[in-house]
């Protein structure tokens, strides 16, 4: 009976062995499945290129990295979750938190919607700007073996809260607002070796926002999110990899119904790089 179990096991081994071989893939090939999801991860900091401000037509143009404690590193990460559907269509839900907290003694007097903070002053800023996006991409190339080309869309909801607070609560000031913004997709990867491989990826797009949701005011705004990434295959269903990024864009032009204070006209132009590094995980 003994023996009857062995050589049973012994055969289904023997067919499993080179089932398993079959469906997984070596270097130079796109292994064929009909869903793949994946769970993306990374960490690292924020330095802020540049990054200036305006709060009403007669309000300061305030310059966060000069004057606003925006010129040291500031913690980051990114999390997101993807989803292959017969090798040629990528859905992406992407979470970026974005959260810079300082604390500066001005030097010189600024306004912002008609409040005066004045010079000598110790004032707490908080420029929250964390967004969601959720995109799609279509494999341009999907009988290259070591490329990939995806293009698409993207839809990206924005939840900014900006804040300007004298930090003996005298004097106050937050502008608060959510909207939803399209832009253009592109990723492409190239595998160097069976371990190795490199991705570019951009998210971007320029336009009049008015145009964009039916406004009579003339606001123009942009975004770019570009990275260039390195990674390591370190298992079949995991990847390690750093990370260079390229954030920025912004917003000029007056809101509509602005309750005030302030008349509702806002300029922010930001123009931040990340250093991270992550993992890449695939759900079998």
């Amino acid at each position: 009976m003994k023996l009857l179990k062995i050589i049973l096991t012994l055969f289904y081994l023997s067919i499993s062995i080179p089932a398993f071989a079959q469906n997984s893939n070596s270097f130079g090939e796109k292994q064929e499945k009909d869903f793949e999801f994946r769970a993306v991860a990374e960490l690292g900091f924020l330095s802020v290129l540049s990054h200036k401000v305006q709060f009403g037509e007669n309000g300061t143009y305030f310059d966060y990295k000069k004057d606003g404690g925006q010129n040291v590193l500031f913690p980051v990460g990114r999390l997101s979750l993807e989803l292959d559907i017969k090798e040629r269509n990528t859905f992406i839900l992407l979470y970026q938190p974005l959260a810079i907290r300082t604390q500066v003694l001005l030097t010189d007097e600024i306004i912002v919607d008609d409040l005066t903070f004045p010079a000598n002053t110790a004032v707490d800023l908080l420029y929250n700007f964390p967004f969601y996006r959720i995109s799609y991409l279509r494999e341009l190339l999907p009988d290259k073996p070591r490329f990939a080309l995806g293009v698409g869309g993207s839809v990206q909801l924005r939840n900014a809260t900006i804040t300007f607070e004298s930090t003996d609560g005298e004097r106050f000031r937050t502008n608060r607002d959510v909207g939803v913004v399209p832009a253009l997709k592109v990723r492409s990867s190239y595998d160097l070796s069976e371990l190795l491989y490199l991705e570019l990826e951009a998210d971007g797009i320029y336009a009049p926002i008015s145009y964009l949701n039916g406004s009579d005011n003339e606001v123009k705004g942009a975004i770019l999110d570009a990275s260039i990434r390195s990674g390591l295959k370190v298992t079949n269903d995991v990847n390690a990899f750093l990370n260079l990024r390229y954030l920025g864009g912004g917003a000029v032009g007056t809101a509509e119904d602005e309750p005030g204070p302030g008349d509702g006209y806002v300029k922010n132009w930001l123009h931040f790089m990340t250093v991270t590094a992550g993992l890449s995980y695939r759900f079998n």
